[in-house]
């Protein structure tokens, strides 16, 4: 699994206008193929009366599944331009259809490409883009004298992600930190309580980070 990677919000949508053509962007995040298609799909349904619905897909930790499709239009002006997005943002697991309403002026073959990538990067900042990173899930137990110092101390420490308190007979912290930390976070916790606080390792999973873009669109 990778340890950290960038990937959409669950789906959004946004459109421009370039020479009265209307370009709606559909993101989805995906994590199959099948997915991907039956997204895809449902768009064209619902957009059955557009002129056409230009899409691309990005799948796996590799990113060893890639399509793009220009649904009528000239070869490489739309599907290409908007898997190029994906690409340049380093996004995985994403999906894009845009969907164009011919406004009756011809673009060419240049304007098609910008058309096509300028809806997807709305789209995809319209939708929200976040970091995955595989964390390691932590179990602080304490009693009650040590709760406000406890949690006043790991809310200061922005590397750790609080993601719950449970007010039992004593006070459990869910606590999620990056696998890397993880002794250097018990041991601060030791610290911290004087050893006096009960900590089970959890199980693993992704925790989701906001962020407005990634270094990997900034390095471009």
């Amino acid at each position: 699994m990778l340890s950290m990677y960038y990937t959409v919000k669950q789906q959004g949508v946004d459109e421009i206008i370039i020479q009265k053509s209307r370009f709606i962007a559909n993101v989805k995040r995906v994590e199959s193929e099948m997915e991907a298609q039956e997204f895809i799909q449902a768009i064209k349904k619902e957009h059955r009366d557009a002129t056409h619905n230009c899409s691309a897909y990005i799948i796996g930790e590799t990113d060893h599944i890639q399509k793009a499709n220009d649904d009528g239009e000239p070869s490489g002006t739309a599907g290409v331009p908007i898997l190029e997005v994906l690409k340049k943002k380093g996004l995985k697991d994403t999906a894009v259809v845009v969907t164009r309403y011919f406004g009756g002026i011809k673009l060419g073959a240049g304007g098609l490409i910008r058309a096509y990538g300028s809806a997807t990067t709305q789209g995809i900042k319209t939708t929200g883009i976040v970091r995955r990173e595989l964390m390691q899930g932590i179990s602080i137990t304490v009693e009650y004298p040590l709760l406000g110092k406890l949690e006043n101390e790991i809310r200061q420490q922005s590397q750790y992600i609080l993601e719950d308190i449970h007010y039992l007979e004593n006070v459990a912290f869910i606590i999620y930190v990056k696998t890397e930390e993880i002794d250097a976070f018990q041991n601060w916790i030791v610290d911290l309580t004087s050893a006096q606080a009960e900590i089970e390792l959890l199980d693993q999973k992704y925790v989701e980070i906001e962020v407005d873009d990634t270094p990997s669109s900034a390095d471009k």
